[in-house]
């Protein structure tokens, strides 16, 4: 099995990518296969709500001069996949929320039954609100996600002091053991449970 995580803060090794690598060791122990994707450092388009990757249906966006739709494939592909995010005025930080509204929009049904986790490093405040923000684009998908004891953000200002969040730690380990167990579950149960029947989506609004 394998998942991808992608790192939206700008630094390559910061405390994201710290809480990142935290999940992802407890994974590894228990032979879950993992990569991470730096998002942060790239410069990508948001979405232009040209719905042609609707028109399309092809897997991909329409806008090719970046790395999204590789993403796309990795996500795809992946069993499991964990969302990282630094905390920018209490939201998620530009570019990965840019590659997010692009990569869900063409991929979610393909995502179904994936398991998917969001991560958040924050100085002091707005961790909450951003866990909540990553968590839509998982639930949309209709992924299954793996819970930990605790909201799953880790503080810390400078490069390296999310070490010393000794809570944050624990629900990062706690989050990466519980994401292992899921997966194995769905794995193991893929040819015994059938999945619900997938339904088409209906679409309202409320003007009259």
């Amino acid at each position: 099995m394998k998942v991808v995580a992608f790192n939206g803060s700008p630094r390559e090794k910061g405390n994201t990518y710290y809480a990142i690598k935290t999940v992802a060791d407890e994974l590894e122990k228990e032979g879950i296969e993992v990569e991470i994707v730096h998002v942060g450092n790239k410069l990508i388009r948001g979405c232009t709500a040209c719905n042609a990757c609707a028109r399309n249906k092809n897997g991909k966006c329409i806008i090719d001069n970046d790395e999204v739709n590789e993403w796309i494939n990795k996500m795809v592909e992946a069993d499991g996949i964990i969302l990282g995010s630094p905390v920018y005025f209490s939201g998620i930080n530009g570019t990965m929320k840019s590659f997010l509204d692009r990569a869900f929009y063409v991929a979610s049904k393909q995502l179904r039954y994936k398991v998917g986790a969001s991560v958040v490093a924050v100085r002091r405040s707005g961790g909450v609100a951003v866990f909540n923000q990553l968590n839509n684009y998982i639930n949309y998908a209709e992924m299954l996600m793996p819970s930990t004891n605790y909201w799953n953000v880790i503080h810390g200002r400078a490069v390296g002091e999310a070490s010393q969040d000794e809570e944050g730690n624990q629900i990062m380990r706690i989050l990466g053991k519980n994401m292992a167990y899921l997966l194995k579950l769905v794995e193991n149960g893929k040819d015994s449970v059938k999945e619900p029947e997938k339904e088409n989506k209906v679409y309202t609004h409320f003007i009259r």
